[in-house]
């Protein structure tokens, strides 16, 4: 066993005592900026969530879709709502072209766009490819649609049932609020029936609206879309 001189001893217990301080300082750094870099995540958070969840090429049209809105709805406009509807249809395509013909951004049928532009004169002519052609046909085909919705148990429901339409036409509609236990309710009520369609059908609208308001609207509103119909 070697002897360590009392003078040696005492420099080595200083040497060690110093590095455990500077231990113990370092952690507490590493602390402090954990605390700190935790803290700016939640501050940027929302601004994370926009650019992570929702698709790039819906906040190249918030501007126009947010303005067309509220053109035709006012200023409480479902915007989030509206939005969530172009990101099932056609998630941002101007060009889309789906199996059965629909047509652009809104996914339009040419029978439903020919009766918008009647009905409507400024989207005479019809201009499908046109996105914001197709935004304004939207927001006129839905705010025609939830108006004629009621009476409904909330808004919500009522767009509900505006958004079914969309997809399956009202008159299928139609046929699931008279077959309903509570007609003026989509939720738990209209959308456990199966007004006469084949299952696959069926089940292609149920899963339409629940996606558009329960999946795809919330995260409009979180990213500052404004107000949806079912999520505020």
């Amino acid at each position: 066993m070697q002897l360590v001189p009392v003078e040696m001893a005492d420099r080595m217990v200083a040497l060690a005592r110093r590095e455990a301080g500077w231990r113990s300082a370092a952690i507490i750094l590493a602390a402090v900026l954990l605390v700190i870099l935790a803290a700016g995540a939640l501050l940027l958070w929302p601004v994370g969530a926009r650019a992570e969840q929702v698709p790039r090429e819906a906040l190249h049209y918030q501007r126009d879709l947010t303005r067309t809105a509220r053109s035709v709805w006012g200023m409480d406009a479902p915007v989030s709502a509206l939005a969530a509807q172009l990101e099932q249809e056609s998630a941002y395509k101007p060009d889309a072209v789906s199996w059965v013909g629909a047509r652009g951004l809104a996914q339009m049928m040419p029978a439903t766009a020919a009766g918008l532009a009647r009905q409507y004169p400024d989207l005479a002519p019809v201009r499908e490819f046109d996105p914001r052609w197709a935004l304004l046909a939207q927001s006129r085909l839905m705010h025609d649609l939830y108006r004629a919705s009621f009476p409904a148990a909330s808004n919500c429901q009522a767009y509900a049932f505006a958004t079914a339409s969309y997809n399956q036409g009202p008159g299928w509609t139609k046929r699931q609020r008279a077959a309903a236990v509570d007609p003026a309710r989509y939720f738990d009520s209209a959308e456990l029936v199966n007004p006469g369609k084949t299952a696959a059908n069926y089940r292609e609208t149920h899963r339409y609206v629940l996606r558009i308001l329960l999946t795809l609207e919330p995260k409009y509103v979180q990213a500052g879309f404004g107000p949806g119909a079912c999520t505020r």
